[in-house]
């Protein structure tokens, strides 16, 4: 760890640095397919990757052609045919159920490592590689950020007996009360995505809204926030437009013209500071990894220069919690100076 990294043990930020992940930090994580070379699907190329969906919803008379899956989706909903709906479901369950991570670490993986338990990760993705990150680095520590599950999740279950639901990957029993935990729903018609009538949704979007008006710093990677999903935009407007963030960073491959358009509802420039990344490795987050609070702190609010401290591009999990391991030993040390003087 370079002399510039940031001393968390003087400039410790509590606030959480929030993370809001689309289909895009999957096909950033696996650019050339998961480990059996299957394709990560986007909204656009959805039906071209999931191949067994197309010739079922042309049988049942549903324009295709250059629209969105979310659309298409929306007007099987409105036939009424119950029984496809269920199989279109469980075609698009089964394909990202198969996804898997390669075994070298991926943007995932040093996304997760990256943050602390203070901060938050909420995701759009249906696709099981943040829980298959947390589930390989658990054995490094702990000390990971929140997750949160937007629009359910391949392996995240659910148990609704608890006032506020609880969720856990889906082979586990429920942390809380020991019972079996049950599937996420994936698909709602995108007209009718009323995210307060699923609880398990709703306690997630909740509890999203009240940390990004907590946060010191919100990322938002690879979520093209679609015109198509109204309520999550608007949940998105409210929650952005109603809180003290300093920092909001996009990291997206799309052109800074095009991204400037699509957020400048949320970001409104003349008020808050906001970068345009088009890699994760240029980000707060990969060059000022379990520090990026601490970092934005020194560098805009003291004014002092820092350097950066990048995550390498480890080949094997080893080096990289080798690496790791010196940022967390530093917060280990604050956690007992802390417990001993309280």
């Amino acid at each position: 760890m370079p002399r510039s990294a940031v001393d968390i043990t003087t400039d410790k930020v509590s606030r959480p640095h929030v993370v809001i992940l689309g289909a895009g930090c999957s096909r950033a994580a696996c650019p050339n397919g998961d480990a059996n070379g299957r394709k990560l699907p986007l909204m656009n190329d959805f039906l071209d990757t999931i191949q067994p969906l197309r010739p079922r919803l042309e049988a049942v008379g549903i324009p295709l052609e250059g629209r969105n899956f979310e659309d298409v989706y929306s007007d099987l909903h409105q036939t009424g045919r119950a029984e496809v709906e269920r199989e279109v479901e469980l075609i698009v369950r089964r394909y990202f159920e198969s996804l898997c991570l390669p075994n070298e670490p991926t943007v995932y993986d040093y996304l997760l490592l990256s943050l602390r338990e203070k901060d938050v990760i909420a995701t759009f993705n249906w696709d099981p590689f943040l829980i298959q990150a947390v589930e390989r680095n658990a054995g490094w520590s702990n000390r990971l950020p929140n997750l949160l599950f937007l629009h359910g999740n391949v392996m995240a279950g659910h148990c609704l007996r608890h006032e506020i639901p609880v969720q856990a990957p889906i082979h586990m029993r429920c942390p809380k009360c020991g019972g079996p935990l049950r599937q996420s729903r994936l698909l709602y018609p995108v007209s009718q995505k009323n995210y307060e009538s699923d609880p398990v949704i709703s306690a997630s979007w909740n509890e999203l809204q009240s940390d990004l008006k907590e946060s010191i710093m919100v990322t938002i990677f690879g979520y093209g926030a679609p015109k198509s999903d109204t309520a999550a935009v608007e949940l998105l407007r409210n929650a952005l437009g109603d809180r003290p963030v300093n920092q909001i960073e996009i990291i997206d491959i799309r052109p800074e013209a095009e991204l400037r358009d699509l957020w400048e509802p949320f970001i409104e420039a003349h008020k808050y500071h906001y970068k345009i990344r088009h890699s994760f490795h240029d980000s707060w987050i990969a060059k000022h990894p379990r520090r990026t609070g601490e970092a934005f702190k020194l560098q805009y609010w003291d004014a002092e220069f820092i350097g950066s401290n990048p995550i390498p591009r480890s080949s094997t999990f080893e080096e990289l919690w080798k690496w790791f391991d010196i940022l967390l030993q530093e917060e280990e040390r604050q956690s007992r100076r802390r417990g001993a003087d309280s």
